[in-house]
């Protein structure tokens, strides 16, 4: 059996290190009052001397990709912007003083020994690396040959089922080598 390797942690760098953003996951937030994640960027645009980030849901990105029609967007700041950056990060140089300062790094958590992993964001090891963009759509199981089993889909089609009730394809894999971000 191979021993699973665990996904690097997604660490928030700063919207402004980056210059295309669309598509990226984004967190924002006000430093010292919170945040929240699970959202999609499109290009930062300039309105007077003011750069923003125009910030869908993920569900408000997904069906406006599907369906290819204009979403409204929420425009924030580029400095309460921060990209999940997986692995190694471009450093920051934004210096860190305090616990609110800045989103904090997500470290994945093995699938087992967690609650049901049904709606999660997975990461699943192969050989060659980490997939990521992916949802479970199971609670872990055991599969007919006794080994501890979730069935995944890719993000979109689980937002395309959330939209337009069309099934996702899955697969079955094994839930050692899976991830809750």
């Amino acid at each position: 059996m191979i021993t699973p390797r665990e996904p690097p942690p997604l660490v928030p760098v700063p919207a402004s290190q980056f210059g295309a953003l669309r598509g990226r996951r984004i967190i924002i937030g006000l430093p010292g009052t919170g945040f929240r994640n699970d959202l999609r960027a499109d290009d930062p645009i300039v309105q007077g001397s003011r750069t923003y980030v125009p910030v869908l849901t993920e569900q408000d990105y997904y069906r406006a990709e599907m369906d290819r029609i204009e979403a409204f967007a929420l425009l924030v700041p580029i400095e309460r912007v921060w990209v999940e950056w997986a692995g190694d990060q471009p450093q920051s140089t934004t210096p860190q003083s305090g616990l609110l300062d800045r989103p904090p790094t997500a470290k994945p958590m093995p699938v087992l020994g967690t609650n049901s992993p049904i709606g999660r964001r997975v990461v699943q090891e192969v050989p060659d690396g980490f997939i990521r963009d992916i949802r479970a759509v199971t609670p872990v199981y055991v599969n007919a040959d006794g080994m501890p089993s979730v069935q995944i889909c890719g993000e979109a089609e689980w937002y395309r089922w959330a939209a337009a009730g069309s099934i996702p394809g899955v697969t079955r894999v094994d839930a050692s080598h899976l991830w809750i971000e």
